[in-house]
């Protein structure tokens, strides 16, 4: 006998307590219809019977038995999500999201694994990397010497005329300093010898500056008596032989000279190597987790072409894009136009300009406010006018946009913050919904740190970037100025200022697993610890790979962390970087990514 009929006495008797209470006849409509009422509500109250299920929507695609991060501070940590198409729709216990099971439903069974929100990259140069894949790799070499090897192997495959361009050196990085030199960098007369009918281009792995040979300072017009242009140096012997080494803006004259060159090629093979750029940089990125991408600098062509591939369904992962390189009357014409914030399942969003207000300190080209420690004659160089970086400040300001700018320098993130400050002031409102941004962020003088916060302004930082420079850091500002002023990301996550992280690519490799390594540890390449006093907890950052990205980019609402509604962008890691031995952390490494609830990358053997 079921619940309903079983109760049916103690209902009786609920009714005639009831109706003994109803004074007079049951003859006045109201009455017996308050009556009926009443019975319809006791009989409903005392029906034991459960409350219908309600049908749960079918997913698509189910993670389950593992340790899901949702960077989500009212959900925490889960056990098992369900995704609908490129939606995330559940979250929750095993039991919880296997009622979404259907018979179409694809699962991973994560058997104990971590998965996390998709990484963001935070600040990479996207088709530059693609390029990057496409030319010499001299990162991974420890001397000039096997640079040399590398480009005359390349020459000998080369037709006469053709340009070698190579792209990742760093003379500090090298085993043993080159004789002769000027500030540790060799002349170009070995260039010169094993290519002497091929332009060569060698960019430093900062991208700015660059090595060239003879055949190639030519090709651009340049010789030992073209002038500096602003904003750059074209660095020469104590005799005034140019060297073959160009800082900064004097990189762009051979820079227009390659470029030519290349526009000389049929427009259908251009074609084809941009498209195998985006490729190549996309498979890269899924390959470590990453499921969007701030690209920080392309042009209106290059945006335009952007847009047509995403039209094709062809962008691997989502991509923001700043616009860069432009004049200011071109960006006066063109905001309007380019302006594309994000919607749903978007691979592509408009809504930011780039600019570069100094150099790298590699180089000797961050504006510093003090001279530097190994050449003293030099403070770095300016490579935009101040009252430009306003004019750009007002057209964002005035048509919505976000302003994100290159500082690396002392001096160049206190005028970037003035300029800021300023800006926000005549515009009024809050400056922290304005969400502007200063890219690197990487040497502040102590009385700067506290602005971040006070103004909303994030720092885009890249937590790579401390243990790959760190051990040369202290030559270029000496040991006091480092430690006052480098890398300062607890104390500028002490000011509530928001840090979005990244590497900088292809500055750097795109791992977000080793630049987590090096944000929470601080650990450099020659074992010691940089100011570790500085680091940053591992939940933080995390944060600031994930939510902290996706606000910097106005998109916490639809990604960012493990939430219903939010878009299936996962990533599921061999081990959890959260709990493990902080030195097995690099060890780690990306067995699945998710890309709008499709699986677009699986580690072959796991």
């Amino acid at each position: 006998m079921s619940n309903q009929f079983s109760s049916w006495p103690a209902q009786t008797n609920i009714l005639k307590e009831l109706t003994s209470k109803v004074r007079g006849p049951l003859t006045r409509p109201k009455q017996f219809l308050a009556l009926l009422w009443i019975c319809a509500a006791c009989l409903s109250a005392c029906d034991n019977s459960p409350a219908p299920q309600p049908q749960l929507e079918t997913a698509t695609l189910i993670l389950t038995g593992g340790k899901i991060e949702t960077v989500d501070a009212e959900l925490g940590t889960v056990a098992a999500l369900a995704v609908r198409d490129h939606e995330i729709i559940a979250v929750g216990s095993v039991a919880d999201i296997d009622r979404y099971r259907g018979p179409a439903t694809s699962v991973i069974n994560l058997e104990g694994r971590l998965v996390v929100p998709g990484f963001i990259e935070g600040h990479g140069h996207y088709l530059s990397y693609g390029r990057a894949q496409q030319i010499l790799d001299l990162g991974s070499l420890e001397s000039f010497e096997e640079i040399v090897e590398l480009v005359a192997a390349s020459v000998d495959r080369a037709q006469p005329g053709q340009w070698i361009h190579g792209r990742g050196w760093h003379q500090e990085k090298w085993s043993s300093v080159p004789e002769p030199n000027v500030d540790g960098v060799p002349l170009n007369t070995d260039l010169n010898r094993i290519a002497p009918d091929n332009p060569v281009l060698l960019g430093h792995a900062s991208g700015h500056a660059v090595f060239a040979n003879e055949a190639a300072l030519a090709a651009a017009g340049v010789d030992d008596n073209t002038p500096d242009p602003a904003g750059g140096t074209i660095v020469r012997t104590e005799h005034g032989r140019a060297s073959g080494l160009l800082r900064e803006s004097a990189q762009m004259l051979l820079q227009a000279a390659a470029s030519a060159d290349e526009a000389a090629r049929p427009q259908a093979i251009q074609d084809a190597i941009l498209r195998e750029q985006v490729k190549l940089a996309g498979q890269s990125a899924l390959r470590h987790g990453v499921t969007s991408f701030h690209d920080a600098g392309s042009n209106f062509a290059t945006i335009d072409f952007l847009h047509k591939i995403e039209a094709e369904g062809g962008l691997p992962v989502r991509l923001y894009v700043m616009i860069g390189g432009q004049t200011i009357e071109e960006l006066s014409v063109g905001l309007p136009t380019y302006y594309s914030p994000a919607s749903d399942n978007d691979f592509l969003v408009v809504r930011s300009i780039k600019t570069v207000l100094d150099g790298a300190l590699g180089s000797h080209g961050a504006w510093l406010l003090e001279p530097y420690q190994d050449i003293n004659h030099t403070s770095g160089l300016k490579l935009l006018p101040i009252d430009d970086l306003k004019k750009i400040a007002e057209l964002a300001i005035s048509h919505g946009y976000q302003l994100n700018t290159h500082a690396i320098g002392t001096r160049a993130n206190r005028e970037t913050l003035d300029v800021y400050q300023s800006a926000f002031t005549s515009a009024g409102g809050n400056p922290h919904s304005r969400r502007w941004r200063i890219e690197h962020a990487q040497h502040i003088h102590p009385d700067d740190i506290p602005r971040f916060g006070e103004l909303g302004v994030i720092a885009a930082i890249q937590g790579i970037h401390a243990t790959s420079d760190g051990p040369w850091i202290a030559a270029r500002l000496g040991a006091n100025r480092t430690r006052l002023t480098s890398y300062r990301w607890r104390d500028l996550l002490d000011t509530g200022a928001v840090l979005n992280n990244g590497t900088d690519v292809p500055v750097e490799a795109i791992n977000p697993i080793l630049s987590f390594y090096s944000t929470v540890s601080r650990m450099q390449i020659n074992g010691e610890k940089f100011f570790p006093e500085q680091a940053i907890s591992r939940a933080e950052a995390l944060k600031s790979y994930t939510l902290d990205n996706a606000f910097s980019a106005f998109e916490e609402t639809g990604k960012g962390s493990i939430t219903s509604g939010k878009l299936a962008d996962l990533v599921v890691l061999s081990r959890d970087i959260l709990t493990i031995p902080e030195e097995q952390i690099p060890d780690t490494v990306v067995d699945y990514t998710i890309v709008g609830g499709n699986v677009v990358y699986q580690r072959s053997q796991m």
